[in-house]
């Protein structure tokens, strides 16, 4: 084999050290890697990307998107090999995870420099406390905010001859509509699944119940108005117009309001542009209003709904780090997160850039009450979390599945949930006092 001179070994070998690196590209650029996991946002996010490169011309942001399973599943390998995207999505699910065992950057102190109390000044406590750790650091920029509607087809409740769901609606309406509209239509009424972002955490708030106490050391489940809550819930399955977990375990609540099976699902705002485009057969035949309220509640008006709220990170070590925090300093101004609302996918959590999400409807040809949105944040709570959630939460659904078929009584499955999550945390914690 002819053997390479050795200065040009030397080139070749430093070329392609070079080349493998963000920051000494073949073209003299910095090259980013910005992963995301959903399609629908590829545009808005490829957008604020393409505004930022054209006032830093030497940056290449390449925007990569995975499904939801294989992203997690590709994060926690690249963390543990430090081999993180330069960029990515953060979810609530997540961060207290990564941020607790050091792999995220802390943003705490990204806008420093350009105004005090920056993350105060321009963003909800519910989105700097989904951008937040443990510790109360920042370890994101945030990126949006949501909150969860009710989802209802106008053509069943005008052959129930029933008004349209508003802002009085209780649960009681609920249930009464979900009948009405099956003897009527023989459709099903409302969806009540196992689910709890989009399903029985919201109607726990709503009755004056809680899922973690304050400090989020302690469950709730054991609760009067949480046991109240999630009984009621749970019930609705008994009536003819719900489907039971089979059901659901083969047919998305989504699909089948679109399928026109049924007349309402709760629904997380952040999917009506995608659920708008898919179903544009559909246009006219439903709309969306506000979560039903608690009647009777332990405590507050009653009203509710969760809202939780995605941020930007990057790796506590990156090789790009400085690049990457430059970026996402950029993602969090103003005008990146007009930017990024105007698509519809997400309204940004800037507080202020909320209109562009609500133009693009309009500029789509879509005529829905988007107006429920922004009123709801004003009672939204933010999404329930602790750094034990990802172990306690596939547990607490399947113990509460026993419910639903049967197997169990609700006041054992309660004391059951309350002692995986009580349990969990606390074994949680000890594991981070011991580390540290």
């Amino acid at each position: 084999m002819k053997k390479v001179p050795r200065i040009a070994a030397m080139v070749l070998a430093i070329t392609l050290l070079l080349s493998l690196s963000g920051c000494g590209a073949a073209d003299g650029k910095t090259h980013l890697k910005f992963q995301i996991w959903d399609v629908a946002q590829r545009e808005s996010m490829e957008a604020i990307c393409a505004a930022y490169t054209a006032k830093n011309p030497d940056v290449v942001i390449d925007v990569q998107v995975t499904s939801w399973n294989e992203y997690w599943t590709k994060l926690e390998a690249a963390a543990e090999s430090n081999t993180m995207p330069d960029i990515f999505w953060m979810h609530t699910n997540q961060i207290l995870y990564y941020s607790d065992f050091g792999k995220l950057a802390d943003v705490t102190d990204l806008y420093d420099d350009v105004e005090p109390d920056y993350y105060q000044n321009h963003f909800s406590d519910i989105s700097i406390g989904n951008a937040s750790g443990s510790n109360g650091q920042m370890y994101g920029v945030p990126k949006d905010k949501d909150n969860i509607i009710l989802v209802y087809n106008k053509e069943m409740f005008d052959a129930a001859g029933l008004s349209y769901p508003d802002e009085n609606w209780t649960w009681d309406d609920l249930t009464s509509a979900s009948q009405k509209i099956y003897d009527a239509t023989g459709k099903y009424g409302y969806m009540a699944y196992n689910e709890d972002h989009l399903g029985y955490w919201d109607f726990v708030y709503q009755a004056g119940g809680y899922i973690l106490n304050e400090d989020k050391t302690k469950a709730g489940y054991t609760d009067p108005a949480t046991a109240r809550a999630i009984e009621f819930y749970v019930n609705m399955q008994k009536e003819p117009w719900c489907p039971d977990q089979t059901y659901f375990a083969e047919t998305q609540p989504g699909i089948a309001f679109f399928s026109e099976e049924c007349a309402m699902y709760f629904e997380g705002n952040w999917e009506l542009m995608n659920k708008a485009t898919r179903y544009d057969n559909l246009e006219g035949k439903w709309d969306i209003a506000p979560l039903p309220k608690c009647p009777d509640p332990a405590s507050g008006d009653g009203r509710a709904t969760m809202s939780n709220g995605l941020c930007y990170s990057t790796a506590a070590h990156g090789k790009n780090r400085e690049a990457a925090l430059d970026v996402m300093k950029f993602f969090g101004t103003e005008e990146a997160q007009n930017i990024a609302s105007s698509y519809g996918a997400a309204i940004s959590a800037y507080i202020g850039t909320e209109q562009p999400y609500f133009d693009a409807f309009e500029k789509a040809g879509y005529d829905l009450n988007l107006q429920v949105i922004e009123d709801q944040f004003e009672y939204s709570v933010q999404l329930v979390n602790n750094a034990a959630r990802p172990k306690w939460k596939s547990l607490v659904l399947a113990e509460l599945n026993k419910a639903y078929n049967g197997q169990s009584d609700i006041g054992t499955v309660l004391e059951n949930m309350q002692k995986i999550v009580d349990e969990t945390t606390a074994s949680n914690l000890a594991n981070a006092a011991y580390y540290k």
